[in-house]
């Protein structure tokens, strides 16, 4: 989870302000909150998340202490590809997380025969990782969404209609798994060059090549 901070500034002749920091990782938030904590000065220490929820101190405490086994801080990159002249496609998927005090990457694709269309692979792709995120036992909890398919992205943000039959029911699949899992997913929209990843996993699945690993990330 990405939280802020804000708090009341007392400078020693009783002046006050109230700042607010930049968006981070909320363990890394609550360092920096604990640390301001201790100058004296400051008072009213808050955290708000992605969804405007006030997160006091004390209750950020609690909630970091009780996610700790389980995975969080999860962002996922999807990717689908279709082939027009075989008619197969590839979905790629991957997933970074923290448990335990350490971080993950887990990496999964897979093909298919059964879609018509690339629009229809991107959500096939999405589909997958919410399938990968049940079987890490991923719940109530908030998780982004990352990919280059500006239909899809645009359509699960509500940003644009779904009007295509078989691109609703995907949409529908996805939104009933989101709500049995209840996680709170948000959708960010980039570039080919920062899917890469994903991207070079759907590639392989339409080559028949099956991926699955999962890797501790080690900072150098």
């Amino acid at each position: 989870m990405h939280v802020l901070i804000e708090w009341t500034y007392k400078t020693p002749r009783g002046t006050e302000t109230v700042f607010r920091s930049e968006e981070m990782r909320a363990a890394k938030a609550l360092l920096f909150a604990e640390d301001i904590e201790r100058t004296g000065r400051a008072k009213n220490i808050v955290f708000m998340d992605q969804l405007d929820t006030i997160w006091t101190v004390k209750e950020m405490k609690h909630y970091l202490k009780e996610i700790e086994t389980e995975p969080h801080n999860i962002t996922v990159y999807f990717d689908g590809g279709f082939d027009r002249e075989t008619k197969k496609s590839g979905m790629g998927c991957v997933i970074y997380y923290d448990q335990n005090g350490k971080s993950y990457r887990l990496r999964r694709n897979a093909p298919s025969v059964e879609l018509t269309s690339n629009n229809e692979a991107e959500y096939a792709a999405l589909y997958l990782c919410l399938q990968e995120l049940e079987l890490l036992n991923v719940h109530h909890l908030p998780v982004r969404f990352i990919g280059d398919a500006q239909v899809v992205i645009n359509q699960l943000s509500e940003e644009w209609p779904t009007l295509e039959n078989n691109l609703s029911r995907w949409a529908d699949r996805i939104e009933a798994k989101l709500k049995d899992l209840k996680i709170q997913a948000t959708y960010e929209l980039v570039g080919r060059k920062r899917n890469a990843e994903a991207d070079r996993l759907a590639t392989q699945a339409l080559h028949g090549i099956s991926i699955t690993a999962t890797r501790e990330i080690v900072e150098d």
